[in-house]
């Protein structure tokens, strides 16, 4: 493979080891970031570490600290810091499984891509995915990564497997706080049969290449434009009609689910099977519009 790995180990289940790759299978290139210029040389801005009161500090007189309280701190020299940083164990053990929905998706973070080490790995490979795939289970384990360790999850994805790092229970937020306020009352039957129905027309495969982040494109153009332009100021027309959807809190939900359910078909058809009944109203009073005409003339 082209890419390098992200970390060379083994998985272990009971006494089998499996030699393992992983490689990240995420990527940030679709971003745009920005730089600060200053405007009439140019030139990047750069930032300078300073000490209120004192001014612009050396590297080495810098150390980390932790606040304990408001304005005292704890300093620690890197060293110390380095001497408690978890060496990174060439094995995760798999030490639980369990059934995917168990875990909500708000612990997921990040995905890498797992691939057998050799040939030799292929077989125990191929045989841990497919036990994944018969059981639908998900193996759970901790692995340290560059001086930290995570919980980890690995389930099949095709032909390989995937691991997925996962947040601590302490660094997701308790949905019932944000929620609480939310009425737990059933919903109408009749608009619940309309929603569902709705969802069921759009249903369809995921397909991600469909979506694309709108506001880079966006960016992406105006940068082309303003570089054609020479640095020219570009201010774009827009006619922003949002403030008039906004107006009216009140909608009838009946009324716009059976309006969203409409085929774009039903509402072209029914103009056209319309059309020719307009047609013909409009020539009846074609004559004597003619007539005066030939008066005129």
């Amino acid at each position: 493979m082209a890419a390098r790995a992200y970390w060379q180990g083994q998985i272990r289940l009971a006494l089998v080891s499996i030699p393992v790759e992983i490689y990240s299978a995420t990527r940030s290139g679709a971003s745009i970031s920005f730089r600060q210029i200053h405007e009439p040389t140019g030139k990047p801005i750069k930032y300078e570490k300073v000490v209120p009161g004192v001014g612009p500090v050396d590297a080495d007189e810098i150390m980390k600290g932790f606040e304990i309280e408001k304005g005292s701190y704890v300093l620690l020299e890197q060293d110390e810091i380095e001497a408690v940083k978890l060496e990174s164990k060439k094995t995760l053990e798999l030490t639980q499984f369990v059934d995917a929905h168990e875990i909500d998706v708000l612990y997921y973070e990040k995905p890498y891509f797992v691939v057998p080490a050799d040939d030799l790995a292929e077989e125990a490979f191929i045989v841990l995915r497919e036990a994944l795939k018969r059981t639908k289970k998900v193996g759970l384990g901790q692995l340290a990564l560059r001086g930290r360790e995570y919980v980890v999850s690995l389930k099949p994805c095709g032909r390989g497997m995937v691991l997925e790092t996962l947040r601590y229970a302490d660094e997701v937020h308790k949905a019932q706080g944000y929620f609480r306020d939310i009425p737990d009352d059933a919903p109408d039957a009749d608009l619940l049969d309309l929603a569902e129905t709705l969802i069921e027309k759009k249903a369809g495969k995921f397909d991600p290449s469909v979506f694309h982040d709108r506001y880079v494109d966006a960016l992406k153009g105006l940068i082309e434009r303003k570089t054609k332009a020479k640095g020219g100021k570009i201010v774009e027309d827009t006619d922003d009609d949002s403030p008039a959807r906004r107006g009216s809190n009140v909608v009838d939900l009946m009324a716009a689910l059976k309006k969203s359910l409409e085929k774009p078909g039903e509402t072209t058809g029914g103009t056209k099977r319309k059309a020719p009944a307009k047609k013909t109203a409009a020539r009846k009073p074609a004559a004597p519009r003619k007539s005066p005409a030939r008066k005129r003339a």
